[in-house]
């Protein structure tokens, strides 16, 4: 359930495609299966733990919404799993530059700043970043991708603080649903 009015106890949830989050993540997402398809030989096991990494930090997102109507806690769970699913893409994407001794772009890198203008549009898609994660060079295109996780996660990290801080001012779904208990025994009454 989505937008719009809402009468019951039970709230609004869903909207998942609107986070910033998910967004990274679903081109992270498509990004790294093109990656591994290109860089990562077929039958390596590290090829099938990236792209699941990668699906999972997407598909928690989503799941971490949708179940979000009737359990916050599963909700910070599930946001968490994407945020520790990214990390571990992270870290696989590391290997790859420390193990054909290639360096990862600091900071001040001109790319890594043309990247972090790129990654400030809102509406920016897997479209945007193309030119970066299919680049010929891996060296590149690992690098996009790695700039890319970072931006999702620091996003996702925002995201678990505002659940975080959400949950303790509204609570959950049994004190939703105590709370509309309560209001229609009070309008019951008059």
């Amino acid at each position: 359930m989505r937008g719009g009015a809402h009468n019951g106890f039970i709230p609004v949830h869903g909207g998942y495609k609107k986070l910033y989050s998910y967004q990274k993540a679903e081109i992270i997402h498509r990004a790294t299966v093109h990656f591994v398809r290109r860089w990562i030989p077929r039958g390596s096991r590290t090829r099938d733990q990236m792209e699941q990494a990668a699906r999972s930090g997407k598909q928690n997102i989503v799941e971490g919404s949708m179940a979000s109507a009737t359990s916050k806690e599963m909700e910070i769970k599930l946001t968490n799993v994407a945020r520790a699913s990214l990390e571990e893409l992270l870290e696989d994407y590391r290997d790859f530059l420390k193990i054909r001794g290639i360096e990862e772009w600091p900071a001040e890198h001109p790319y890594a700043k043309r990247l972090r203008d790129l990654c400030r549009i809102t509406d920016a898609d897997y479209e945007t970043f193309n030119k970066g994660v299919e680049h010929p060079d891996p060296a590149i295109a690992a690098n996009v991708i790695i700039g890319l996780i970072r931006v999702a996660s620091l996003l996702l990290d925002r995201q678990i603080k505002r659940l975080e801080k959400d949950f303790l001012a509204g609570g959950g779904l049994r004190e939703g649903m105590t709370r509309a208990r309560l209001a229609a025994r009070n309008r019951a009454k008059r």
